[in-house]
């Protein structure tokens, strides 16, 4: 038998009607007989164009307010008929069912009505019965059936008919049934996710993936599963890389500790701050951090927690990176940012951020919450004699902040609004320090006044006391040390201050 078939009949079923006007002409056209029911089976005949009620075949009539419309033996037999099958031939003729070759639908917006806060009663109703079962029917015999599951491919679907006459080929109907169970998969996991309260089962459909030009490295493949388009838009400049989407959510991550603070700008370079400062305008705070750290942030990722002005693009203009993001730019700014080619320009809209991380992990996935905790004012407990001062204070959170994005082990050195120098992703917090303390003179910063914060607790007093000797005269950390009291009498007998904020922020 042949696996080229025409279409001579018909289900139409669907939601959203835009784009089915032509589809339906298009059939009619080609002498396909049409089947339907309720809205659409008025919206075709608005077009003058004749259609078969499905009651017409069922002989029963919808029922229980339209819940029950499609789900009938006459109508899944012609659906699901094997053509190559004797014994279906020959029921198909005993029960005098019609052949469907062609399944349409589109089913209802069960997601949307969810995203727009409306009532368990009306999200309940939402939930697609006969819908479903269509779309599955017409996968599952896509040898014989074409099956259109959604608005999506309503374009595909008039391009064949329209290229074809009318005819499909086996593989245009399996690729038909393979998004079509697409569709009802990611439906249905969307339904269970609204019901779900079991906190061990996770499931998780995401569409509209992107093939990257390749993974962390060119030998290896690389994908992103987002809609980033939700989060960003990009203004200019080429593709992004696997690479750049990493140190860009890095980026939004860390400059969201910062979101109420005033002008702040970071340069990122792996996902790691080479480069954070607070000033009283954008284009200073810039200057300052590009002085961090100039070196690691030649082809870095920069972001800006405001509005980037002229003054600051002609100074960001000076140095090759990789991207620029910030809430909003300036006109005469996005013009000179353009004359690189390449870079990559981002705006970045206000979006929630989702609540938790996931990540492969063996053969399986690691899940956990989203870490929600910023160190405050509110959160400092002073364990020592010495008392902090005020600027103190702000150089320990403003540390804190950076320490909590940074990858563990981690020390981070801040003074006056500016990150000085971090140890990061080191095996020991001791390792930690001295790489920062080295960084530090590298850059010919002086640590004298400077504040001090750790991702975790001091098991010994090795850390503060290679502090002190490096100038550093106020700690933060988490405390919780069995140990603590070994830091604590050294900073007594030293003049350190040191506040615990009885959060850890490791990041692996």
């Amino acid at each position: 038998m042949s696996t080229t078939k025409t279409i001579q009949s018909a289900l139409i079923s669907v939601f959203s009607k835009d784009g089915l006007e032509p589809i339906v002409r298009k059939l009619h056209e080609q002498n396909v007989t049409l089947y339907s029911t309720g809205g659409t089976e008025d919206f075709i005949k608005n077009l003058g164009i004749p259609v078969v009620p499905v009651e017409d075949i069922t002989s029963f009539p919808e029922i229980l307010g339209g819940r029950v419309k499609t789900l009938h033996p006459k109508i899944f037999g012609g659906i699901l008929n094997r053509q190559d099958n004797e014994g279906d031939v020959q029921q198909m003729k005993e029960f005098d069912i019609p052949q469907i070759d062609l399944v349409i639908v589109d089913l209802y917006p069960f997601e949307k009505t969810v995203a727009s806060g409306a009532s368990e009663q009306d999200i309940i109703e939402k939930i697609d019965i006969g819908g479903i079962s269509l779309i599955r029917a017409g996968a599952k015999n896509f040898k014989d059936t074409v099956i259109v599951a959604s608005v999506n491919e309503y374009s595909l679907l008039l391009d064949l008919i329209t290229e074809q006459n009318g005819a499909t080929t086996l593989e245009n109907r399996r690729l038909l049934a393979t998004k079509a169970f697409h569709v009802s998969s990611h439906y249905d996991g969307a339904i269970f996710n609204y019901f779900n309260t079991d906190e061990t089962i996770y499931k998780e459909s995401i569409e509209g993936g992107q093939i990257l030009r390749y993974g962390e490295n060119p030998h290896q493949k690389g994908f992103f599963f987002g809609d980033f388009d939700a989060i960003f838009k990009k203004v200019h400049g080429k593709e992004l890389s696997y690479n750049n989407l990493l140190d860009v959510d890095a980026a939004v991550n860390l400059i969201n500790e910062f979101k109420t603070d005033g002008p702040t700008f970071a340069i990122l370079k792996h996902n790691n701050a080479c480069g954070l400062a607070s000033r009283k305008t954008i284009s200073e705070a810039y200057l300052a951090a590009l002085a961090c750290d100039p070196t690691s942030a030649f082809g870095g990722v920069l972001i800006a927690n405001t509005k980037i002005d002229l003054a600051t693009a002609q100074e960001i203009n000076k140095l090759f990176c990789e991207v620029v993001i910030a809430p909003s730019y300036d006109d005469d700014a996005i013009a000179v940012l353009q004359e690189k080619k390449n870079r990559i320009i981002l705006v970045q809209n206000e979006v929630e951020l989702p609540s938790r991380q996931v990540r492969t992990c063996l053969n399986g996935l690691l899940i956990q919450d989203r870490n929600n905790i910023t160190d405050t004012k509110e959160h400092l407990k002073t364990v020592t004699i010495t008392e902090p001062t005020a600027q103190e204070i702000e150089d320990l959170i403003f540390a804190s902040k950076i320490c909590k994005n940074t990858k563990s082990n981690t020390i981070v050195f801040a003074k006056n609004g500016t990150l000085i120098s971090s140890g990061t992703g080191q095996t020991s917090r001791v390792d930690a320090l001295v790489q920062a303390v080295d960084k530090a003179k590298a850059f010919g910063f002086d640590l004298t006044g400077a504040s001090m914060a750790s991702d975790a607790f001091f098991p010994f007093p090795d850390c503060v006391e290679l502090a002190k000797n490096a100038g550093i005269t106020a700690v933060i950390q988490p405390g919780g040390s069995i140990k603590d009291e070994l830091s604590i009498n050294y900073c007594n007998e030293n003049n350190l201050a040191m506040v615990f904020t009885g959060t850890r922020h490791f990041k692996h």
